[in-house]
């Protein structure tokens, strides 16, 4: 509904963990509508139901609730138009630029004169001059960008699962295509967010600024993993050593090991540049052995199971594995890239029988695609509840540290588990031990 006391009219172009806590905090300043493509999502907004299982953004949701459509004609009466739609890679890790082009080519059929456009997805340096511009000025009228309509980018920051740093708590940078653009998208940022914007020089310095942050995430997280693995060969708890390392006050940032990396940016952002830099005649080969490194964490993760198995002579194949946890992180439900999905893929194709529980995944119809399949329906029992998951397991793997799974060693005491294999380091070591179970973490 329209209200004429507000500053202006917005529509947020997709609604995932991104753009619906975007679309309703901005909602307590500006008329805003959601659009995505994704009608049964679409029917749950419209009938003021969440349809994410993320604390802060049901929390905005309740507060502040959107209408949202798939009628692309709101998209010419906006003011404003935020541009929040996925940027994934393939099965083979090259960025996938489809989501981004096709939300540019259906807005350009509506673009007029005066909007302003805000881009939040993350993409290589270049992609808004390179790619969306051309597309958006595909349009009917002829429209040119930074003399008709502006352009801006303002990477996005958003971290589901962390209570600490929300929406408009976390600062931001953003840089746009004139003047002109970068102040109108500085000002509506100001408008609901509650840190400070750093205004950057250019579209290109803003895209490249996300690509860094996350880039260096995945660089370190794969030096850690890559120390466990050694740590697991000279008998040396990389948990303690990092405890210690991180008393020192400078020059030292903890990172942790763990089953690999996953979700929609970590584990995407760094293909970005490589793939840009490939193009450009740059080889990051530093980049690209981080990703090796990460990628190769599930199977590091089937081999130290298996080789807790032999200690207690058991052999995979003829052990039903429970696996706790499928998306990518704690506390939420996104599935994308996770870890989980690849250690079970990997399980599978051993002939293991695989039952798995997340207590944040409703849908369990959600997790069968790349690489788990339909046809893997049969090959894994979904449990309802962790007794459940548990009562006929021979071995266990804690890949997310859902808040559910914590201090549960006696659940698991209870149940004729031999082996546990914990790549977050949530359980207690010393009581399972105590209880005659085999416990392994990752570089510990």
């Amino acid at each position: 509904m329209h209200n004429p006391g507000k500053q202006g009219s917005v529509v947020v172009i997709g609604l995932g963990y991104v753009g619906l806590p975007l679309a309703c905090l901005s909602s307590s300043f500006y008329n805003v509508v959601g659009f995505d493509i994704d009608q049964k999502k679409l029917d749950k907004i419209n009938n003021c139901i969440c349809p994410l299982d993320e604390e802060y953004t049901k929390k905005l949701f309740a507060q502040y609730p959107i209408i949202a459509t798939s009628d692309p004609g709101v998209l010419h009466d906006a003011d404003i138009i935020v541009m929040c739609v996925p940027t994934p890679v393939d099965e083979h890790f090259n960025p996938d630029l489809g989501p981004v082009k096709g939300a540019s080519a259906t807005l350009a059929q509506q673009i007029r004169k005066g909007q302003l456009i805000i881009i939040e997805s993350t993409i290589y340096p270049g992609t808004t001059e390179e790619v969306i511009i051309p597309i958006l000025e595909q349009n009917p009228n002829q429209l040119k960008a930074g003399v008709d309509f502006g352009v801006a980018y303002c990477p996005e920051r958003i971290d589901p699962g962390n209570k600490r740093w929300v929406l408009e708590t976390i600062p931001r940078v953003v840089g746009g295509l004139t003047e002109k653009d970068l102040n109108r998208a500085q000002h509506f940022y100001q408008s609901f967010i509650r840190a400070p914007l750093t205004p950057l020089r250019s579209l290109k310095a803003a895209e490249a600024v996300k690509i860094l942050e996350n880039t260096f995430r995945d660089v370190n997280i794969a030096f850690i993993n890559e120390i466990a693995k050694s740590f697991d060969v000279l008998g040396i708890d990389v948990w303690e050593v990092i405890k210690g390392a991180s008393t020192k006050p400078f020059g030292f940032m903890p990172f942790y090991p763990g089953p690999g990396v996953g979700g929609h940016c970590i584990s995407v952002d760094p293909s970005y540049l490589i793939e840009k830099a490939d193009r450009s005649g740059f080889d990051h080969a530093f980049l690209k052995l981080a990703r090796k490194i990460n990628n190769s964490m599930p199977d590091y993760v089937v081999h130290l199971l298996e080789s807790a198995l032999t200690r207690c002579g058991l052999d995979l194949q003829k052990t039903r594995v429970g696996i706790l946890g499928l998306s990518y992180k704690a506390g939420v439900d996104d599935i994308r890239e996770s870890p989980a999905l690849k250690i079970i893929r990997l399980l599978l194709d051993k002939q293991v029988q695989v039952a798995v529980f997340d207590p944040h995944i409703v849908n369990t119809e959600m997790i069968f695609h790349h690489p788990l399949h339909a046809s893997d329906k049969p090959k894994i029992s979904l449990a309802k509840n962790l007794d459940a998951c548990l009562a006929s397991c021979d071995a266990l793997i804690l890949v997310t540290n859902h808040a559910e799974f914590l201090e549960q060693e006696e659940t698991i005491s209870k149940h004729p588990i031999k082996v546990v294999l914990d790549t977050r380091n949530v359980l207690n070591k010393e009581k399972l031990e105590a209880s005659g179970i085999i416990y392994k973490g990752v570089g510990r």
